[in-house]
């Protein structure tokens, strides 16, 4: 059985839950899928880029994270400044690419997938702005190569609505999709449904690790705009700037008004909205996300605290809904790993 090596990019809370779950689970994993995980690089942003050609010894790396030491300090390992050097001067099966890159310009992610697609490396990736600002630009560069791309968790974390979108209803027409995108936010609406203040609420968030301590990307919207970016990239193949989606956040809402949508046996919601006026993202594109009351015949009224939910339109299956949680690490991680699984699955059958 030949070891699917991996270059693992980014290792912050995502990228250390992946290393922990495939030293763990290694030979399960390679049991069941017919390749064995073997992580045989990592970078991250303050050490460089670490490598071996027969494996890195994941318990000693991650104990030196967890001691605030350099994942450097591994003996036998060739070093290099910067992720790029390492992954142009090495090999791998798989691109594991799991950094934060910023919304200006989702660098240096974006460049880290061309360089691994453009060479028929496989990627997989948790890191949103990339996806969302080039995604139908990498999905075609992938088409090409005839390698996978694979980026789950970039919407409803480890919830699988693009495998579902786009393999589970492959072949079918999509036309559009409304959802609950962001844990946070919904959370948040939730808890002031029940008379909280936003303050308390976002105060709650923040305390159960829903949000970050600086809210901004979740409770003025910015998180839920990459997510509708990356589902018209990857799910309709047309790619949005940024400026294309209007936003509103939930930061001006007063707990009266989600007060009044439950007493009217509604709900208010952080809706996003995508929906194209020819078939399979044809058209003229209607996107935006936005504070709506919904009623209560509306299925993303019953979506509460941080699941998350999207209802999807296609031709002939008329509408699916998928719902699930939307947020965490291990949840990230999982959806991931699952990408990380389709891909050994595939080259497994390809040998």
């Amino acid at each position: 059985m030949s070891p699917l090596r991996i270059w693992l990019v980014g290792f912050g809370v995502v990228g250390r839950w992946l290393a922990r779950v495939l030293d763990a689970q290694a030979g399960q994993l390679a049991a069941r899928y017919g390749r064995e995980p073997t992580v045989v690089a990592i970078g991250n942003a303050r050490d460089g880029f670490i490598y071996h050609p027969d494996g890195l010894d994941l318990a000693s790396i991650l104990a030196a994270a967890v001691a605030g030491r350099p994942i450097t300090e591994q003996p036998g390992v060739r070093v290099w400044p910067s992720a790029i050097d390492g992954l142009r001067a090495t090999e791998a099966d798989l691109l594991a690419e799991v950094t934060q890159s910023p919304p200006a310009d989702g660098e240096p992610g974006l460049t880290h997938m061309r360089e691994a697609l453009q060479r028929k490396i496989p990627v997989v990736t948790s890191n949103k702005w990339p996806v969302a600002l080039h995604g139908a630009e990498l999905a075609a560069l992938a088409r090409r190569q005839q390698v996978a791309f694979r980026a789950e968790s970039t919407v409803m974390s480890g919830t699988p609505v693009l495998s579902t979108l786009t393999e589970g209803l492959a072949g079918t027409v999509p036309a559009a999709l409304r959802g609950v995108l962001n844990a946070t936010a919904n959370y948040i609406l939730s808890q002031m449904a029940d008379g909280t203040s936003y303050e308390d609420a976002l105060a709650k968030a923040q305390r159960a690790g829903l949000a970050e301590p600086d809210p901004t990307a979740d409770v003025e919207g910015h998180d839920t705009v990459a997510k509708v970016m990356v589902l018209s990239a990857l799910v309709f193949g047309r790619q949005l700037r940024r400026e294309q989606v209007t936003c509103q956040g939930i930061t001006s809402i007063a707990s009266q008004q989600a007060l009044e949508a439950a007493s009217a046996g509604g709900r208010l919601r952080h809706i996003a909205t995508l929906a194209f006026s020819g078939p399979g993202g044809t058209g003229t594109v209607t996107a935006r996300v936005q504070p709506e009351v919904v009623p209560a015949s509306d299925l993303l009224a019953r979506v509460d605290g941080a699941t998350n939910a999207l209802i999807f339109q296609a031709s002939p299956v008329e509408e699916i809904t998928i719902i699930g949680p939307g947020a965490g690490p291990q949840i990230a991680g999982q959806g991931v790993l699952s990408d990380i699984i389709a891909v050994a699955r595939r080259q497994a059958r390809n040998s």
